[in-house]
């Protein structure tokens, strides 16, 4: 490949998969051009990236199936919360089952570039057998507390997709047992070991997330858009100026409120 400039022959590189590239670089293992050496190991290092990920995601899925072959169960629901910690916006709870089919980049939602959750969370309502957000409004948190609201919002989504026509075997949620269904397995960091809890995670973020900017454009000034209804200095700065609105929670609001202007 001596007669390819080092521009073809990088494109070559960096659209090779890894059968290719053993090929490609075993011809250029005499081309001692300082731009193709570096446009080896540039390729090199991106198959190895990419077959780590692929592993990565590989052990979230099987790491879920062996749950649910453990207790007899083959269709799985994905559950996790959003907005849990927030001073505004509601609580958000996703639920997913699933298909057969991988879906690349499921992480947990924090650990995911925000350009790519939007990417994800499109693949996971494309392809999912099921899938719900379920919200329980800040109202309702201030007069029922987090750990009722949060049983709520998990029992909805549970319903949403059984309603869906959905047999659901194992109920996998992410962090504590909230002892809501007998089908229901905790797992400690579970969307980050569970592909469904994952899936779960990135649908409820950007819901919510877009849920906010909404409401962003109808209470200006208090920064929802950036700060997605949690403590940010700005935020807090708002709230002391202009007071609450009627997507805060006023029980998390209390050292730091004056008479709302809405």
């Amino acid at each position: 490949m001596i007669d390819l400039t080092v521009p073809e022959i990088r494109a070559k590189l960096q659209h090779a998969d890894a059968a290719a590239f053993a090929v490609l670089e075993r011809s250029l293992v005499a081309d001692t051009r300082k731009g193709v050496r570096q446009a080896v190991e540039v390729a090199r290092r991106r198959l190895e990236a990419e077959a780590a990920e692929a592993e990565r995601l590989a052990s979230m899925y099987a790491f879920e199936r062996q749950l649910a072959a453990e207790r007899g169960g083959r269709v799985i629901l994905g559950l996790d919360e959003v907005g849990r910690g927030p001073l505004a916006g509601p609580l958000a709870v996703g639920g997913v089952v699933l298909g057969e089919e991988v879906i690349a980049g499921l992480n947990d939602s924090k650990q995911v570039r925000p350009e790519d959750r939007e990417a994800i969370a499109d693949a996971v309502r494309e392809r999912a057998r099921a899938w719900t957000v379920q919200y329980v409004e800040p109202a309702d948190i201030d007069r029922d507390g987090m750990t009722a609201s949060l049983r709520r919002a998990f029992g909805a989504a549970i319903a949403a997709v059984e309603a869906a026509g959905v047999d659901v075997d194992v109920v996998l949620l992410d962090g504590n047992p909230l002892r809501l269904d007998e089908r229901e397995v905790s797992v400690v960091k579970g969307d980050g070991k569970c592909a469904s809890i994952a899936a779960a995670s990135i649908v409820a973020k950007v819901a919510r997330d877009g849920l906010m900017e909404a409401y962003d454009a109808e209470y200006p000034g208090y920064g929802f858009a950036g700060n997605k209804g949690y403590g940010s200095e700005g935020h807090l700065a708002a709230i002391r100026e202009r007071g609450l609105t009627p997507i805060h929670r006023r029980s998390f609001c209390t050292s730091f409120t004056q008479e709302s202007l809405f």
